[in-house]
């Protein structure tokens, strides 16, 4: 590995871990109410009012709530589908309810139990991230399994959800990682 290579994976874990402690500093009441304000963002933006399928991840650890996004697409009729992590890879399975199909899994998240894998090429894919720039440079929790999964689908439309204090002024970045086509704050959308 390179001088270069070892400095950059040190300041995304350095980035990691002063977001981390910006999510536990605030409230749980905070964080509700400023996903609340992320989810009305996205459920304006012409991508969510087209999709007919959400791939949405299951939050955790105060990240930006989807559950109240994907409670509003099952009420629209969208097909919704959550991630499982199964080794190195990552594959969505379609939900109807968070009690009778969810388990807790990878990492503490929660996850499908399995029933039908979402195979669709045309949804809109909700992902979420440690930090972001301006340009929608994306800095993940280092696991590589959203970048690995849009290699393998590339026509999925991307919008990831974070909240104002995840957005730096400029972030690490490697030339092959995907960035998302937006980047939804609770108060602006990044193009």
């Amino acid at each position: 590995m390179q001088k270069k290579d070892i400095d950059r994976k040190e300041e995304k874990n350095l980035l990691r871990k002063e977001i981390r402690e910006l999510r536990k500093a605030r409230t749980d009441d905070e964080i509700h109410a400023m996903s609340r304000s992320v989810t009305e963002q996205v459920l304006k933006l012409s991508e969510y009012q087209k999709a007919e399928i959400l791939y949405a991840y299951m939050d955790c650890k105060h990240e930006v709530e989807t559950r109240d996004l994907i409670r509003s697409a099952w009420a629209e009729g969208k097909r919704v589908a959550v991630p499982k992590v199964q080794g190195q890879e990552m594959r969505f399975y379609y939900i109807t309810s968070f009690e009778e199909d969810l388990e807790e899994g990878s990492f503490g998240i929660q996850e499908p139990r399995e029933g039908e894998a979402a195979e669709a090429e045309d949804a809109l894919l909700l992902m979420p991230g440690v930090a972001f720039d301006p340009r929608r440079h994306r800095v993940g929790y280092g696991g590589g399994f959203y970048d690995r999964f849009l290699e393998k689908h590339p026509g999925l439309i991307t919008v990831a959800l974070a909240f104002e204090f995840q957005v730096k002024e400029e972030v690490p970045f490697e030339e092959f990682d995907i960035r998302p086509q937006k980047v939804v704050t609770e108060q602006r959308v990044l193009t």
